[in-house]
């Protein structure tokens, strides 16, 4: 049987290949090549595609960008002759660099699935992107480390538990009691190491950096801004220096530090907190030596002194909107939507999103229970059905460009070692954001 529909798919898809015949690759197999935008899940993306392959025949090809180099890697592949059929861009801003290469997805399954049409990348009558991966973040805590914490007899706070940190203040007043206690914990560090190896900073340039925008967005009612004030600046810097002033890696050091360190930390229980998102799981659960129990392992806001801060909850959103190459030969394109129909809408395809890849996918096809068993979704869901509990919109989708996020990351670096002050950060980075949305007009 397996055969037969192998043979079927091959002779779908050549069938379609004569009828696009001018764009059609002569003589050659219909085949996927997916660039991967997640260097975390590398390794269940290639098992991924070795799985579809068998199943269905159609040879796939996975190539992972390095961590923060996705735009750079793209430009590279897309140039070459046989360019990726499947990639992700970011949102809107990245619909701009690579609309000329994004298929229109609106008659396809893959977009019928989609539960919230919304959330696709839409111009004029055509969907060009769509979201596969609804996903959260925040300061993920071992909480285990913090009972041991809240047992001791000369704690400095007057709460009883994780769950009375509402806001900064609390947050603050206890990370760096904690600090004091670091040997009584048998910690090196409250939080993981601050990481600012080249392409490693995209936790502070881009998801600690919605914050603040965040903030501006809401109070100035909009969706997106040609030029900001970084009015919550002072906010951005509260929480920044709490990671670096209470870590376990000095701030003269953290430029040869990476995330894959920083979850190492958290998973050997060197650490008790980490900013990261629900992806990171699969770090934490795959370290040689891991130490902290599932049921241990929590989210926190990024709390960072706005005013009613306590009813905010964690950040939710998604930049992973998948696009199918509109110059690829079309029986690759046919290809393409087959795997993410595979994906999507079978058995064997769903098992691996919710088991290897750990995707919350937001699509008909998966019902309630069909989500990943692993203790951060079921901390992201703890926080969604808190109806006293307001998500932080990804708004990073806005920033203007990488070499923003870039400029952003080094000057945060600079700012660490001290040879920056923050004033001149802000003032950068205001003229940094300006500068670059003008360019992508």
């Amino acid at each position: 049987m397996k055969k037969n529909k192998v043979f079927r798919y091959l002779l779908s898809a050549l069938m379609a290949a004569a009828l696009f015949g001018g764009c059609a690759k002569k003589n050659a197999v219909p085949s996927v090549y997916l660039l991967n935008f997640k260097a975390e899940i590398q390794a269940q993306w290639e098992e991924v595609a070795a799985q579809f392959t068998q199943e269905t025949g159609i040879p796939m090809k996975v190539v992972t960008a390095a961590s923060g180099g996705y735009e750079q890697t793209l430009r590279s592949e897309i140039a070459k002759s046989a360019p990726p059929t499947v990639f992700n861009i970011n949102g809107p801003v990245g619909y701009k660099t690579w609309a000329s290469y994004c298929a229109d997805l609106k008659d396809t399954q893959l977009y019928s699935w989609l539960l919230d049409k919304s959330m696709a990348i839409n111009s004029g009558s055509g969907v060009y992107g769509i979201p596969y991966a609804v996903e959260t973040y925040g300061i993920i805590y071992n909480d285990a480390i913090m009972r041991k914490y809240f047992a001791l007899p000369n704690k400095a706070v007057n709460i009883a538990g994780v769950g009375d940190i509402k806001n900064f203040a609390t947050l603050k007043a206890v990370v760096e009691d904690m600090t004091k206690n670091k040997a009584a914990l048998g910690i090196g560090g409250v939080f993981a190491s601050t990481s600012f190896s080249p392409g490693e900073d995209w936790r502070w340039q881009t998801h600690l950096a919605n914050l603040p925008i965040y903030y501006e967005y809401q109070a100035k009612n909009v969706g997106d801004l040609e030029k900001i004030e970084l009015t919550y600046t002072k906010n951005y810097q509260n929480i920044f220096d709490l990671y670096i002033n209470n870590s376990i890696t000095d701030r003269k050091m953290i430029g040869s530090k990476t995330v894959g360190d920083s979850m190492s930390e958290f998973a050997l229980g060197q650490v008790a907190m980490v900013q990261n998102g629900n992806w990171g799981w699969s770090q934490i659960a795959g370290e040689s030596g891991n130490v902290v129990k599932p049921e241990d392992v929590k989210f926190l806001p990024i709390y960072t002194g706005v005013n009613g801060e306590e009813t905010q909850g964690l950040c939710t959103g998604t930049e992973n909107f998948i696009c199918v190459n509109a110059r690829a030969p079309a029986a690759d394109q046919e290809a393409s939507l087959k795997l993410l129909e595979w994906l999507f809408n079978t058995p064997a395809g769903k098992k691996n999103v919710i088991e290897k890849l750990g995707f919350v996918a937001p699509f008909s096809t998966f019902g309630p229970q069909e989500r990943p068993e692993d203790p951060l979704v079921k901390e992201m869901f703890r926080y969604l059905d808190d109806s006293g509990l307001n998500s932080v919109a990804w708004n990073f989708p806005t920033f203007p460009s990488q070499e923003f996020k870039n400029e952003l990351g080094a000057a945060l670096y600079q700012y660490a070692l001290g040879n920056k002050s923050w004033d001149d950060l802000t003032k950068e980075t205001v003229t940094s954001w300006a500068t670059e949305k003008a360019a992508i007009q």
